[in-house]
């Protein structure tokens, strides 16, 4: 907690020694995040690029509350999602094409892999959108449950069965999905 509350510190005085471990420490975490929520790769950079700006921009606000800058900073993310959806015409993108493997990769494992992908985003795309929220934050975004609560203002006792409820439909429809595969 201790460490917690000298980052929060070190933003509020604009410490740009802080500021950089922040960065560098979940500008991965955070543009995870987003890359799933809004699936263009483009778009994913330029909003999690804001998160940061806006953060900088109202770091005046933030308050030191037992709550960690991780919390803070995917609240503005969420916020910076949902400001997406709302305002542009973004409904109309491509899927999220990244490949994380070097280009020498066995293009029969690749397409595998791809497919795997698109299923499990297929099928996070069929929760509730409370379930998507828990499942992506705490997978793709790397917090702990304590964290998304505090993002979603939810007690961690929500987010934990939303969890569960999330990981079982996921769990159901992926399995009745190799089914139907393996029936043909």
């Amino acid at each position: 907690m201790q460490d917690e509350e000298s980052t929060a510190r070190g933003l509020q005085n604009r410490d740009p020694e802080t500021w950089a471990e922040v960065y560098e420490k979940y500008f991965p975490r955070v543009y995870r995040y987003i890359a799933l929520r809004v699936s263009d790769k483009t778009e994913a950079e330029d909003l999690t690029g804001q998160v940061f700006l806006k953060a900088l921009e109202s770091v005046s606000s933030f308050k030191w509350r037992g709550v960690p800058a991780s919390a803070w900073l995917f609240r503005i993310a969420h916020n910076c999602v949902i400001d997406y959806w709302r305002t542009s015409k973004a409904k109309y993108n491509l899927p999220l094409d990244e490949s994380l493997v070097g280009n020498d990769a066995d293009p029969v494992s690749e397409a595998e892999r791809n497919v795997d992908i698109s299923q499990v985003v297929q099928a996070v795309g069929q929760l509730t959108q409370a379930q998507r929220d828990v499942i992506e934050l705490r997978f793709a975004g790397g917090l702990s449950t304590a964290e998304v609560a505090k993002v979603l203002g939810k007690s961690q006792g929500a987010v934990k069965v939303l969890q569960h409820s999330a990981l079982i439909a996921l769990r159901r429809r992926l399995s009745s999905g190799r089914k139907d595969e393996e029936e043909l």
